[in-house]
């Protein structure tokens, strides 16, 4: 009886399953790789806004807290963007015909919000409480990295899943004394503050690790 196939189809068919198989590791690679990338995340992303307010003159300089313009960071899951109104309690009389501030002095006239520019961004699938963070002792700059040195606010922290999960599994890192959470020049690696010898914790954190935590 003859051969159909030359012997070589034998080799040449494992060669191709071996090789698609390939390609379709390197292919889910890649894509899990560009997932994670900062063009993805956006970490290191610097965003221009429409009124230039530089973080690092009202925070390091003046010594604003947080608190002050975000005031509700503390007791709701989002972190209030500033009415022009806090803006001009200050400005009405300092810097008050300074053509920067122009869109402020107009939405504080109007009561038109100004359109800050999002730099901080969350899938609308992943739920995130500021809230519950400041009361567990995560201080701000864990997530939003030193807010006081930037003159233009850039996204410190790539906020991915993985990322949020390193933290969740081991919190105690990210710990530090409740009154110090707004403090950015807190330094874990020269304080010797213990979570859970901490007499104002009433119970350590444990954050959830299961995917209805954070997915709901």
């Amino acid at each position: 009886m003859s051969q159909i196939f030359h012997r070589s189809t034998n080799t040449i068919s494992r060669l191709t399953i071996y090789g698609a198989v390939f390609v379709v590791a390197s292919l889910a690679w890649t894509g899990a790789a560009v997932q994670r990338s900062s063009y993805v995340t956006r970490q290191g992303e610097a965003r221009e806004q429409v009124v230039p307010f530089s973080h690092q003159h009202h925070v390091a300089g003046l010594g604003l807290d947080c608190r002050y313009c975000h005031n509700t960071v503390e007791h709701a899951a989002v972190a209030a963007l500033p009415p022009a109104a806090t803006c001009m309690n200050c400005h009405a009389t300092i810097q008050n015909d300074s053509p920067s501030l122009a869109l402020v002095r107009e939405s504080y006239a109007t009561g038109v919000a100004i359109p800050w520019v999002r730099v901080h961004m969350l899938p609308d699938y992943a739920f995130f409480d500021h809230s519950v963070h400041l009361a567990a002792g995560v201080g701000c700059a864990s997530c939003h990295g030193r807010i006081d040195t930037m003159e233009v606010v850039r996204q410190q922290e790539p906020l991915s899943m993985s990322w949020c999960l390193d933290c969740h599994r081991d919190p105690a890192q990210n710990l530090r004394p409740r009154l110090a959470v707004t403090d950015m020049s807190w330094d874990a690696t020269r304080s010797s503050y213990d979570p859970h010898a901490d007499p104002l914790r009433t119970r350590q954190p444990s954050p959830p690790q299961n995917c209805s935590g954070c997915h709901r």
